[in-house]
């Protein structure tokens, strides 16, 4: 650590991303992206595009931000577009959060970071003994309340109109819907914004829409809020999603045949891949994402991640309080899930 960093920082804990080799010896069950490669029509839409990165991208995303308006029946100016919705969560907690910030103990490891990272005093709200959130525990609070739904790492999936009614409860509190895995089972709070004026959604398409490595994001809510994030975004980087991120995530939003195939099938195969687990004896909580949260009786959390890993698939182990013994699985190809199973039954034969 350097003489120059804020001392303010120097407790930061930052959060820790999964494993990324490049060396692509690995199955990669360890980070929620999609088993299957863009739209074809991203790929159409990108050809002899690169030549325009000697431009400065459009500071508004003026088409990325129609078309999601269109498909979710928003206007405009309830859109805003993000650099990931990493950069736009950032956003809210450095300026949305007067009165702190609320979320679960088991949900996205970043927000604890962004807490620190803005000086937000955090109140954070126990998920119940089987992992489900309980909207209860959140009412009267006067934080910022952050919602992962459905929830990472547990895949659990709250009704969106319980999540509405407890906005309903405060109109003079933010309620902010981070929509990440939505797109595979679960239903979104997108429906209310045009009736609750304190409801913010995030959504990515690293996930259901096979961009991560574009890290395209959106954010829709209120005129106002809206308004209020483009003086944030604008203050701190007006050009923050590239050309060709733009062009891609406009291709790919409007493409709904091929967004709709792929969730499908991902969800085929994360129900079959779930009970195939458990005729190997693993527990699971009801997922509504694209990866499933497991433990099994026999085996620690840390033990399965590195007998896993010695046979080249990574999975996600997170460790602490609570879940150490359970590993987060993305659902891959058919292929690579049945690599998985493969792996498990040899692991388990092995304990015995």
């Amino acid at each position: 650590m350097s003489i120059f960093l804020d001392p303010r920082l120097n407790a930061l804990k930052p959060y820790t991303p999964g494993e990324q080799p490049q060396e692509g010896k690995f199955i990669k069950l360890n980070t929620n992206e999609s088993p299957y490669p863009p739209s074809p029509k991203v790929i159409e839409a990108l050809d002899g595009k690169a030549e325009t990165l000697r431009l400065y991208p459009d500071p508004e995303c003026g088409e990325l931000r129609s078309a999601i308006a269109q498909v979710h029946d928003l206007e405009t100016e309830q859109i805003i577009a993000g650099n990931g919705s990493d950069e736009l969560l950032a956003f809210i907690f450095q300026g949305f959060c007067p009165k702190g910030a609320a979320f679960a103990d088991i949900t996205y490891g970043f927000y604890k970071v962004w807490a620190q990272l803005y000086d937000v005093n955090a109140k954070i709200v126990p998920l119940r003994e089987d992992f489900t959130l309980c909207l209860e525990d959140y009412r009267g609070l006067n934080e910022t309340i952050f919602i992962a739904n459905p929830n990472a790492p547990t895949g659990i999936a709250l009704d969106p109109r319980d999540i509405a009614a407890l906005a309903k409860e405060k109109p003079e509190r933010l309620v902010v819907v981070d929509e990440a895995y939505v797109d595979f089972g679960a239903e979104s709070c997108i429906r209310f914004i045009d009736e609750l004026s304190n409801l913010l959604v995030v959504r990515t398409f690293s996930k259901s829409r096979n961009l991560a490595g574009g890290r395209v994001a959106f954010a829709a809510g209120s005129r106002e809020i809206i308004a209020d994030l483009n003086r944030i975004k604008y203050s701190f980087n007006p050009y923050n999603l590239n050309r060709l991120s733009q062009i891609a995530g406009t291709a790919s939003v409007l493409d709904t045949q091929y967004f709709s195939e792929c969730c499908s099938k991902i969800i085929s195969t994360r129900e079959r891949s779930a009970g195939e687990l458990r005729a190997l004896g693993f527990e699971m909580t009801e997922s509504r994402t694209n990866f499933l949260f497991v433990r099994h009786p026999r085996l620690k959390g840390a033990e399965l991640y590195k007998k896993l890993r010695g046979r080249g698939i990574l999975v996600r182990h997170f460790g602490g309080e609570r879940i150490e013994d359970y590993v987060r699985i993305t659902i891959g190809s058919d292929k690579e899930m049945d690599a998985l199973i493969e792996a498990l039954a040899a692991i388990l034969k092995e304990a015995t």
